[in-house]
């Protein structure tokens, strides 16, 4: 027994520590308290962090340590996950200027809605500057990368690629998929500046109008309904509704006394 005292001291004096640090042994904590509590406050408030959670806890009247209660909090899984901040490259400033062509620069865009039901959708929406015209509205559940290359492609049958295509930064239209296509087909990607959708003012406003004239006015039933509607609509804009912008013509009308494009179409 002596024996043990007097190694158990040489080693302390070695290590140059105390005797009381060298026989200290852990106790490990009960934490079914601590837990029950997050569990309760996290059940109610699914999104709440672990601050708001520790406040509740010590306005409840428990002294508990903030790391203990944030050790078990993490045990739980109950920490959330930070979406990152998404970093975009510098983009310069484009000025918006009416092209004096067809075919010159196109406008492009999503808009989101839901059915009846409640499940949502998304539209693509494709517009030429020059005439403002819709030249495709694609309803949807999902559109990816691939499927706006291949309505692009599509448009581009009947009326040829353009020199440019205007977007914003969504990553549909930042992806490899898109910027391939583009390089393929030798049109140039115009990326407005992140939160500056003035950059994009033609598309904007084209939005807002079949906001407010289909995705407002109707209560659609299915993605199909969606679809016909909007292909009704799309008709009468570009080739009944005067607008303002083009002297009170219509795209189609705009475009046949304006344009200098030998296109079939016009």
């Amino acid at each position: 027994m002596n024996n043990n005292k007097d190694s158990a001291y040489r080693v302390c004096r070695l290590l140059k520590i105390s005797r009381t640090v060298y026989g200290y042994s852990a106790k490990k904590s009960d934490d079914t308290e601590i837990k029950e509590a997050l569990e309760i406050i996290v059940k109610k408030h699914v999104r709440r962090g672990f601050k708001k959670c520790y406040d509740k806890i010590r306005l409840d009247g428990h002294l508990w340590n903030h790391k203990r209660v944030y050790r078990v909090y993490c045990e739980l899984g109950l920490n959330l996950r930070k979406k990152p901040k998404k970093r975009f490259p510098s983009r310069e400033k484009q000025a918006l200027e009416q092209p004096n062509n067809i075919n010159l620069t196109w406008s492009m865009d999503f808009m989101s809605d839901a059915l009846m039901d409640g499940r949502k959708f998304r539209t693509l929406n494709i517009i030429d500057d020059f005439n403002r015209e819709a030249l495709k509205i694609v309803a949807a559940r999902s559109l990816t990368s691939k499927y706006v290359t291949q309505y692009l492609d599509e448009v581009s049958e009947m009326r040829g690629y353009p020199q440019s295509l205007r977007t914003d930064n969504g990553p549909e239209y930042i992806s490899h998929v898109l910027k391939d296509w583009a390089k393929l087909h030798d049109v140039k990607l115009i990326y407005i500046q992140p939160g500056k959708p003035a950059q994009n003012a033609y598309i904007e406003r084209f939005n807002r109008t079949f906001r407010e004239e289909v995705l407002d006015m109707y209560v659609f039933k299915s993605i199909e309904e969606v679809q016909e509607i909007t292909d009704k609509w799309s008709y009468d804009y570009n080739y009944e509704r005067p607008h303002e912008s083009l002297k009170s013509m219509t795209p189609h009308g705009y475009a046949m006394k304006y344009s200098n494009s030998t296109n079939s179409l016009y």
